[in-house]
């Protein structure tokens, strides 16, 4: 993704011919002309010619998103199944109604997909929620991008190896939250509501973090860890709050998920695009296809998804 350098040829300089004679066979001179003019305007000629060849090529080719009949590529971190089957169902059963075409592709990183999206070289990414689209952005402030509309809520609970309730869990248990400050936020919101901890009154639950818990009655202790670390330590964790995806993944039946309340809007995937494309017919008819109540009875219904995305109305 880095520019590429463009250099424009350089033109060679022609060194003038000096007024000479040349021995001849037929035993006359030939006084060479000068060629000055001629030689100018040839050189003109080139340089106009090699700036109209190189000139085009400092200018970007144009975006899918602002291309007639362009197929619009939607993308989420590479191995993402479900979210994969929810694009490529938008792009099949959904997007013809709405005059594009629209295609799936899984790209590495967060920063790459978002740095894709911002520049206009995928149409957009349905990988996260508003917290953390606001902390890709604080960490890349080139970025410009725009959660344009809620597509679905991610399954996203407590999970224990050791007990089957909320009530079970003891006094000092250790309790894994995601070690990233949005969705620790959110595992703190779910533990609220399950009752183990209560927060501080006034402060945003989309951002809290364990300095804004106000009563800890069981006295928890909190492991912070990644996705996939989290669910492979849950044998060892009294319980742990997060994705169904990576639980799932990992083989642990989703019966080991003991409360599991409906995310709030905060954390509900956002489909979201390049903040200067927002207003390109392709970008809004992408919008609209991501809104048509299809793709909510998709997430209510489809066997591949089923637990782990979510629609916007679930209880």
């Amino acid at each position: 993704m880095s520019d590429s350098e463009n250099t424009a040829p350089a033109a060679d300089s022609a060194a003038a011919p000096s007024a000479t004679t040349a021995p001849a066979d037929h035993g006359f001179t030939v006084k060479k002309r000068r060629r000055w003019p001629w030689i100018t305007g040839a050189a003109v000629v080139v340089l106009g010619v090699a700036a109209a060849i190189v000139v085009p090529r400092f200018a970007a080719p144009a975006s899918a998103n602002d291309t007639d009949g362009a197929t619009l590529t939607v993308v989420t971190a590479e191995g993402n199944a479900t979210e994969e089957a929810l694009v490529k169902f938008v792009g099949e059963k959904v997007a013809p109604k709405y005059g594009i075409k629209v295609e799936f592709k899984g790209l590495s990183d967060s920063t790459t997909l978002n740095r894709a999206v911002s520049e206009g070289e995928v149409a957009a990414t349905v990988y996260q929620h508003k917290l953390w689209l606001s902390q890709v952005l604080e960490a890349n402030p080139d970025f410009e991008e725009t959660a344009a509309t809620p597509v679905f809520r991610w399954g996203f609970g407590l999970w224990s190896d050791k007990y089957g309730s909320v009530d079970e869990i003891p006094d000092g248990a250790n309790i894994s939250l995601y070690s990233d400050p949005a969705n620790e936020a959110q595992g703190l919101w779910i533990l609220e509501r399950a009752g183990l901890i209560t927060l501080k009154d006034g402060v945003d639950k989309a951002k809290a973090t364990q300095n804004d818990i106000a009563t800890n009655p069981k006295h928890l202790k909190f492991t912070l860890l990644d996705f996939a670390a989290q669910s492979r330590s849950l044998p060892d964790l009294d319980a742990a709050v997060g994705y169904t995806e990576y639980y799932l993944a990992a083989g642990i039946p989703i019966e080991k998920q003991i409360f599991a309340p409906a995310a709030p809007d905060e954390f509900a995937g956002q489909l979201t695009v390049g903040t200067k494309y927002l207003k390109s017919k392709n970008i809004q008819q992408l919008i609209k296809a991501f809104k048509d109540p299809a793709v909510q009875e998709f997430l209510a219904t489809n066997e591949d998804v089923k637990n782990i995305l979510l629609p916007l109305d679930a209880k």
